[in-house]
């Protein structure tokens, strides 16, 4: 009875996971679309387009790789024992929810960047060389993803031999015990991954809030329009709606690898429908603070309502 709840429940988990994985693609299809289409146009991309290019592309991946991950681990759960694939779906959905999150920490850097006013000589400098750095911001995130992705490759190849090395002898305590000592510092690790791309945008929110408010107290006595105070208070509600849902993707990855330490595999349903949510839900934000993908939407949505 147990078993079949369980069973349920993980065929119900399937469903949502798989109707959040359809709508984030399409919603990140969208994002690359438009941004193709002006690129070819212009005939090249500027750099906060280039940041969501990326950011579109590595989210479509990860989603990918995560179903196909959960669509196994429900329907055909043996699959675990398979030598290559558990290893590659693990780390390659790992490298691209890596990449996902540095990259959009590096968008969050460039608005703040871009838009936040500080008499700085260092700050000014940034503004100024803000667009050569970001290919290798970019590059940099790359790598440390990829670094990430080969991380958890060896946690689950260990993780895999270790496993049906207890089952075999059948002494799980001191395999756990063991297991838990040997991991640590590679979760560690992986946690300040995680930790290190939360900071950047909790640094980058602090800084154009800041920004913000003293621009807000010089333009006090000024009645007419002002260009910057839309452009702070459009980026703002970007970076402030990115950091309350990425405060709960961090707190969520981070008990994905507690539960999943503990073989908790509802706990870890929940929270990878949540984290499944994640990519579609922050990228539909991104386009209503963009106002060209605004446009484009809102196009397309009125040729839909006169069809």
């Amino acid at each position: 009875s147990q078993q079949s709840n369980v069973t349920s429940y993980g065929a119900m988990a399937l469903v949502i996971i798989t109707l959040e994985v359809f709508a984030g693609m399409w919603i990140n299809a969208f994002i690359i679309c438009v941004i193709c289409v002006a690129g070819v146009k212009k005939k090249t991309l500027n750099s906060n387009e280039k940041i969501l290019l990326l950011l579109g592309c590595s989210r479509i991946s990860y989603l990918c790789f995560s179903w196909v991950n959960y669509f196994l681990s429900i329907i055909y759960p043996n699959y675990l024992y398979v030598h290559p694939i558990l290893h590659l779906l693990t780390s390659s959905s790992t490298f691209f929810n890596d990449s996902n999150l540095w990259v959009s920490a590096c968008l969050c850097g460039f608005y703040c960047i871009k838009i936040a006013n500080f008499r700085n000589r260092f700050f000014i400098y940034l503004k100024v060389k803000i667009d050569r750095m970001v290919p290798w911001l970019l590059l940099g995130s790359g790598i440390l993803a990829l670094a990430m992705g080969i991380v958890i490759y060896d946690i689950t190849k260990t993780l895999q031999s270790s496993n049906l090395t207890f089952t075999s002898k059948g002494n799980f305590w001191e395999s756990r015990f063991t297991m838990d000592k040997h991991f640590f510092s590679s979760f560690f690790l992986v946690g300040f991954g995680y930790a290190a791309s939360f900071m950047a945008v909790i640094f980058s929110a602090v800084f154009l809030l800041f920004s913000l408010w003293r621009h807000k107290h010089k333009m006090q006595t000024n009645s007419m329009k002002d260009l910057s105070m839309d452009a702070h208070i459009r980026a703002m509600k970007s970076i402030l709606s990115f950091l309350v849902m990425y405060s709960i993707n961090f707190v969520c990855l981070i008990l994905t690898l507690i539960y999943s330490m503990r073989n908790e595999n509802t706990m870890t349903l929940l929270i990878s429908i949540y984290l499944c949510a994640f990519p579609g839900i922050h990228s539909l934000i991104l386009i209503f603070s963009n106002p060209k993908l605004e446009k484009a939407l809102l196009k397309i949505l009125s040729c839909v309502k006169c069809e």
